[in-house]
């Protein structure tokens, strides 16, 4: 039951995250005062009742469409990335110094079992396990 939380709590937060880094536009399209259409991806299409921008040479007035179009913007974050271009001197020393020290924790270290071959063992003069009737189980 655990994991099962933790695998939606993570697919969750995976879904935010990308969401909150996504940019989108939605484009819509008014005919009057009504809802036509919508697109996520272009333009809206148009309802085809909106008139051509005609000017009347003699007196000046232009005839204005009932038809207008609107776009709702989103824009996403940019800065969930670091910026590693610009590292001074420290940095390097820190990231270096990590790295080598890392990389010693993985090689194989050799044990001295040879400093006792030269010597033997003292004598048993007497088992004390037997005597004090000291046993390991």
């Amino acid at each position: 039951m655990k994991q099962k939380s933790f695998q939606i709590f993570v697919i969750l937060m995976a879904v935010v995250v990308m969401f909150s880094t996504m940019s989108f536009n939605v484009s819509m399209h008014y005919c009057g005062e009504q809802f036509v259409d919508y697109s996520l991806t272009q333009t809206a299409k148009t309802c085809g009742m909106e008139i051509q921008k005609q000017s009347d040479c003699d007196t000046g007035i232009t005839q204005k469409s009932c038809c207008s179009d609107k776009t709702l913007s989103a824009k996403g974050h940019d800065d969930l990335k670091p910026a590693f271009h610009s590292v001074d001197l420290d940095q390097q020393l820190f990231i270096t110094s990590f790295i080598y020290t890392y990389a010693l924790l993985f090689e194989p270290q050799e044990a001295d079992s040879n400093a006792f071959l030269a010597y033997s063992p003292p004598p048993l003069i007497r088992d004390v396990q037997t005597l004090d009737q000291v046993f390991r189980i």
